[in-house]
C-alpha cells in the first residue's frame, strides 16, 4: 500500500490491554494509531505508550455528546472542542474528528432534532464549522468532518453524504478543516465510492476503511478495495488511511487481510 496507515485501536487489538495496543500496531506495520474518545483515558500514559512504541497518533473524536446542528449548543460545543484540541496537543495527535450530531454509547445518535428544520440544522452546522476552522488554524490541530451511515449504526444522523460534507468544507476554505471519508459508512448510505472520491477527494483529510456489510476487514464484504485504493492513488490523495474495523475473528487475521493491499 502506498499510503501511510493508521489502526483504530478501540475495535482492533481488543485481545490486549489498551496501552499494549500501541506496540502491537507498530509491530504489525501501522504508522499511526487512532481511537474514539479521550476523556476516559490517561493522556500521560497514552503519550508514553505511543512514544515507547515509536508510533504516531492520528487522532480521536473531538465532540463527544455535543452537536453541530443545535444552535443552542454552539458555545458548549466549541468549549469542548477546545478541550479536545488541548488533549490532542498533549499527546501529539494530528487531528480530531467532528460530527453533525452528538453520539452516545455505541455511537447511538443522542438526539435526531426532529423539531428543527433542515435549514436550521444546515445553517447551524455551517456557522459552528466556521468557528471550528478558526480553532483549527490557531491551534495547528486539523479537524475532519465525518458523515455517518443512517441505515445501521447511526440512525438519525444529519450529515449523511459525501457531497454535503465536502461542499461545507469547500465553502469554508480552511486547509485544516477537511472531510473524514469513511468508505464503510458511505457504501451503506450512497455507494458510488469511486465517483465520490473523484468528485470530492480534494476535500478528504482522512480515510476510514472497513468492509460492508459487517464492518469487518477488507475482503469480507462487497467493497472492491483494490479499486478504491487505486482510485485514491489516482486522484492524488496524500493523507492517512485508517482501519476502523471490527475483526471478523481476530486482529491477527484482520491484519493479514489488510496486508494483502
Amino acid at each position: 500500500m502506498v499510503f501511510q496507515t493508521s489502526a483504530c485501536i478501540e475495535p482492533m487489538y481488543g485481545e490486549l490491554p489498551f496501552l499494549e495496543r500501541f506496540q502491537a500496531a507498530k509491530h504489525d506495520g501501522f504508522d499511526f494509531v487512532e481511537f474514539w474518545g479521550w476523556t476516559d483515558k490517561d493522556l500521560d500514559a497514552v503519550k508514553a505508550a505511543a512514544e515507547s512504541a515509536g508510533i504516531g497518533i492520528s487522532g480521536f473524536n473531538g465532540d463527544a455528546e455535543l452537536s453541530l446542528i443545535d444552535p443552542s449548543q454552539k458555545e458548549a460545543y466549541l468549549a469542548f472542542l477546545r478541550r479536545s484540541v488541548e488533549a490532542a496537543k498533549k499527546v501529539g495527535a494530528r487531528s480530531v474528528t467532528i460530527h453533525s450530531n452528538g453520539l452516545g454509547e455505541g455511537g447511538v445518535v443522542i438526539n435526531h432534532y426532529d423539531e428543527l428544520s433542515g435549514a436550521v440544522k444546515l445553517c447551524a452546522m455551517f456557522d459552528t464549522l466556521k468557528a471550528c476552522a478558526e480553532i483549527a488554524e490557531a491551534s495547528g490541530v486539523s479537524m475532519n468532518l465525518e458523515p455517518l451511515n443512517i441505515t445501521t449504526d447511526h440512525v438519525g444522523n444529519f450529515l449523511q453524504t459525501t457531497r454535503m460534507a465536502a461542499e461545507m468544507t469547500r465553502l469554508i476554505g480552511c486547509p485544516r478543516l477537511k472531510v473524514l471519508y469513511d468508505v464503510y459508512h458511505m457504501q451503506l448510505n450512497e455507494g458510488s465510492i469511486c465517483d465520490n472520491i473523484r468528485a470530492y477527494g480534494d476535500q478528504f483529510g482522512h480515510i476510514h476503511v472497513a468492509d460492508a456489510p459487517g464492518r469487518h476487514e477488507p475482503g469480507t464484504g462487497e467493497i472492491n478495495y483494490a479499486n478504491v485504493f487505486a482510485c485514491l492513488e489516482e486522484t492524488g490523495y496524500a493523507g492517512l488511511v485508517g482501519f476502523e474495523l471490527i475483526p471478523k475473528t481476530t486482529t491477527a487475521e484482520a491484519v493479514k487481510a489488510i496486508r494483502k493491499f
